[in-house]
């Protein structure tokens, strides 16, 4: 890409993201949008066709998609059951993108693998990628889940005595717009269980950050305690969790490939040294240091 080509797809994304920025966390708040109105950035960003593609690829997805619990993850949950459980050859991993600071293209995709459940780290994979897909809400997956499954190759390639039987991403499963997050087009291309983690609600299906909902969070009286996110059409997408008795603010589990919704919360629970699981932490601190020792800035770069 030509120094000004990126940098008119550089302000095309500012401008789009400004916009994003300014209805969720001023107009909503304000009630001068609505909350739910997630294709409306879509339709006014992606071309036609572009969108039109996105949805059926997700459509197609969607269709592979499975909510109960594999062998696997009823064997790991057993195991999270028994008090002083050793590791049994289990590993789960955390997946995360991280930008460099006020640059929206130039990112580290970050792979981690620990063994469950003493969460000891067997292995880390960082890359440096760019990111030109504009950041959509809806269609998250569609700009970082190439990256991620090209950790998973690596994986698969050199180390695949580490390939993980569980994968928590830095996003939402089922808690979606239609039921098919980042962590379910992720689960469903790798053919694993996948578990989505987000540490703010995603407003959909009446779901909004309201004081209703705030009233909830303050029921949340210990680590492991929980509440349903249910949706208008009564369907639970997802739990609230309050992951330890140190941290108030909650996490937002949902599942998002061969794992039920109270599976998935009660193993996102074992993992949480801190308010975020470990495999999610890990993957998110490590890449954000991985940029700070290894990027370096070029003239192309310094364009955007």
């Amino acid at each position: 890409m030509s120094i000004l080509a990126r940098a008119l797809h550089i302000v095309f994304m500012i401008l789009g993201n400004i916009w994003f920025f300014v209805r969720d966390y001023i107009a909503v708040p304000l009630r001068l949008a609505n909350p739910q109105d997630h294709r409306s950035r879509a339709d006014e960003i992606l071309p036609n066709e572009v969108r039109q593609k996105w949805e059926r690829e997700q459509d197609e997805l969607q269709k592979k998609l499975i909510l109960k619990d594999n062998k696997c993850i009823k064997e790991m949950f057993k195991c999270h059951k028994v008090k002083d459980c050793k590791d049994h050859g289990y590993y789960i991993a955390g997946v995360d993108i991280s930008f460099v600071k006020d640059d929206l293209v130039n990112a580290c995709a970050g792979l981690v693998v620990l063994r469950f459940p003493s969460l000891k780290l067997v292995y880390e994979d960082y890359k440096m990628v760019e990111l030109t897909e504009p950041y959509i809400p809806g269609f998250l997956a569609f700009r970082e889940a190439p990256f991620i499954v090209d950790l998973f190759d690596t994986l698969k390639q050199t180390k695949p005595k580490y390939y993980p039987h569980l994968v928590m991403v830095d996003g939402n499963g089922i808690l979606h717009p239609k039921e098919f997050g980042s962590a379910c087009h992720v689960g469903v291309l790798l053919d694993l269980p996948c578990i989505g983690v987000a540490k703010k609600l995603f407003q959909v299906g009446g779901l909004e950050n309201n004081q209703e909902h705030k009233e909830k969070i303050k029921q949340l009286k210990k680590g492991g305690a929980t509440f349903p996110l249910v949706v208008d059409s009564g369907r639970t997408l997802g739990m609230a969790l309050r992951s330890h008795d140190g941290c108030t603010k909650p996490i937002y589990v949902s599942p998002g490939h061969l794992v039920t919704v109270e599976t998935a919360v009660k193993l996102v629970h074992c993992c949480c040294l801190k308010r975020v699981p470990e495999p999610v932490r890990l993957a998110d601190i490590n890449s954000r240091e991985y940029i700070r020792q290894n990027f370096k800035p070029t003239t192309d770069n310094q364009a955007t």
